[in-house]
């Protein structure tokens, strides 16, 4: 069992990843449904929150279907997050997670996100401030540093731990990567393995297959994975994780009639949370891989993602399920 403060968890335990556009209460109560142990908003401006910008009130939205939920925030001024701290407490979310990994110029130029890995020293004193200002739990999303040569995240992580953080995920790269190369999780089980570590350590970045989750469970002996891209259009991922973690084989593919009524669903949950406009916007992007694998399918892709009108997506799914319900997923 893993705990984080006093929220206990199975054994490795799989994270919905906080993500923009992604992590809405739509997209996680399908995850959640499908195996995921914790979700996270998306992230949200402690001064947009403090400024009462309704897109950033917005995301405070959770439902008692998701718990163990955890609101995320990021900024790098103290007075502003220890505010955001006493309006996200409102929402009564299960854990408080700071963000100090997102590697986006805008976040990163305000020395937020993964810009605060220049500066480790507020860091700590930001979580530290953090964790006296709140009784929930307060955790941590980061990345190794802010580039190759600054790497330092055992240190970090053992001081984030002694200021009162209750867990952390490390995301393999650093902010200099962005996106690009690959993870590398060995300075994460250098975390993990730190004598004086006992919080929770969750391994992030290119956990995009069942036997990668494994590996990081078994070779790198993380205490969870945090997982985010291999999860748009897919909230599958956490069962067949799971699946393949308990039995050592692979679920049966998910079938036409599960794909189609999981994007059904997940449109109409996002028009009834957001109106029709964002609601067809936001969800565009799950379309891919919701019907990946099916030929000749681009004409009914092209439908999906150019339609601003619900309606016509709907009619969308209709006809791809009239043509392709036979089809078999391999």
């Amino acid at each position: 069992m893993v705990k984080i403060d006093n929220i206990e968890l199975p054994d490795f335990p799989l994270l919905l990843a906080p993500m923009e556009d992604v992590s809405d209460p739509p997209f996680r109560a399908l995850c959640k449904e499908q195996g995921a142990d914790v979700v996270y908003t998306e992230f949200i401006s402690s001064e947009g929150l403090i400024r009462d910008a309704a897109k950033s009130t917005m995301k405070l939205d959770i439902y008692e279907k998701e718990r163990p939920v955890g609101i995320q925030i990021f900024g790098a001024n103290l007075d502003s997050m220890l505010k955001s701290v006493e309006i996200v407490e409102k929402s009564n979310p299960d854990i408080i997670d700071i963000n100090f990994g997102c590697p986006v110029k805008k976040v990163v130029s305000k020395g937020a996100g993964a810009g605060i890995l220049k500066d480790i020293d507020l860091m700590v004193k930001l979580t530290k401030e953090m964790v006296k200002h709140t009784t929930l739990p307060i955790t941590v999303k980061t990345r190794l540093g802010w580039d190759h040569d600054s790497i330092k995240i055992v240190e970090v992580a053992e001081r984030l731990q002694d200021v009162g953080c209750k867990a952390i995920a490390i995301h393999g790269r650093t902010r200099a990567q962005m996106y690009k190369g690959h993870a590398n999780w060995e300075p994460i089980a250098e975390v993990k393995n730190n004598q004086r570590m006992h919080i929770p350590v969750f391994g992030n970045g290119d956990v995009n297959t069942p036997e990668r989750a494994v590996e990081m469970r078994d070779k790198y002996g993380l205490d969870g994975a945090m997982i985010g891209r291999a999860t748009i259009g897919n909230p599958w991922f956490f069962k067949q994780v799971k699946h393949y973690i308990n039995t050592g084989e692979h679920l049966a593919p998910i079938t036409m009639k599960e794909r189609l009524d999981a994007a059904r669903r997940h449109l109409q949950m996002s028009i009834d949370w957001k109106g029709e406009v964002l609601g067809v916007l936001e969800t565009r992007r799950h379309y891919t891989n919701y019907f990946k694998g099916i030929p000749h399918f681009k004409e009914y892709r092209t439908k999906m993602v150019t339609s601003d009108d619900a309606k016509d997506v709907f009619a969308a799914f209709d006809e791809v399920e009239e043509k392709f319900s036979n089809h078999q997923f391999v």
